[in-house]
């Protein structure tokens, strides 16, 4: 299952956007197979061109993309976030990624050493490294469960819609199923009625007949009553069955009537 099969893209855009916005923090949405979902939003020289465009500092990066887990520091000194994507049993989706802010101000020996790991420029690196934002983790804490929180609902709001959808779909042709068996059974009712009101005349001939016939008709006395018996009870089933179906027709006219207004209101 995939976030875009239910999701509104344009306003899950809207939603990482706006926030990149105003916090300043670095953003980006990954499905759970770890592919980009959204646009990467504030990201910076430091970490997208430089850190992320050395084949050693990219490698650390994916590792720290899949593995790191709420507020932590990634392997190039700067704090970084992952806040899952879950539904409300659990499942997960994907997750939010981001940060690339700094807590405090940096040490550049220390960068520098990154910097000669991973095989870049030391001054370039340096000179992109005062470009990144600085925030305390607390605020950088704040805004992730934010933002988290946010994306969690809307994803979890449009899944639910998404479901309650197809049980609307599926009670219409269940309606419609049920709508058209009932015209059936209508159908056969009427044949049953025919059927019974047939005997009880068949029935009643017979009677005649065997009583016509005397002590001879005697036997054929009693088949005639077992088939006015018969056409007796097939005429109560009949009326049974009719009142049956009546109230059957009656609650599947409310359910569609019930449907006709959803849809109305969608």
């Amino acid at each position: 299952m995939k976030i875009e099969d239910f999701c509104d893209m344009s306003k899950f855009e809207d939603i990482m956007k706006n926030w990149a916005l105003s916090t300043g923090l670095a953003t980006v949405a990954v499905g759970a197979d770890g592919k980009y979902i959204s646009g990467c939003y504030n990201f910076t020289e430091f970490c997208i061109d430089l850190t992320r465009g050395s084949a050693e500092g990219c490698r650390r990066c994916e590792k720290c993309d899949r593995e790191g887990k709420g507020i932590y520091p990634c392997h190039a000194g700067l704090m970084d976030f992952g806040i899952p994507i879950t539904l409300d049993d659990g499942t997960v989706l994907g997750s939010v990624i981001g940060g690339q802010v700094l807590p405090e101000e940096p040490d550049e020996d220390k960068f520098r050493q990154i910097a000669r790991e991973l095989g870049i420029d030391e001054d370039r690196y340096i000179e992109a490294l005062h470009k990144v934002n600085k925030k305390t983790k607390e605020e950088i804490e704040a805004s992730a469960t934010l933002l988290g929180d946010v994306i969690n609902m809307y994803v979890r709001a449009s899944y639910a819609t998404k479901m309650n959808q197809e049980i609307m779909d599926s009670l219409k042709e269940g309606i419609n199923l049920a709508a058209e068996q009932i015209v059936i059974a209508n159908q056969n009712t009427k044949q049953i009625e025919t059927y019974s009101s047939r005997q009880r005349i068949l029935a009643l001939n017979a009677s005649i007949e065997a009583a016509r016939a005397g002590e001879a008709g005697r036997g054929f006395a009693v088949v005639a009553e077992e088939v006015q018996k018969l056409a007796q009870g097939m005429a109560t089933t009949s009326v049974n069955i009719k009142k049956v179906l009546g109230e059957v027709t009656e609650t599947i006219n409310n359910l569609n009537h019930i449907n006709i207004k959803n849809t109305k209101n969608d």
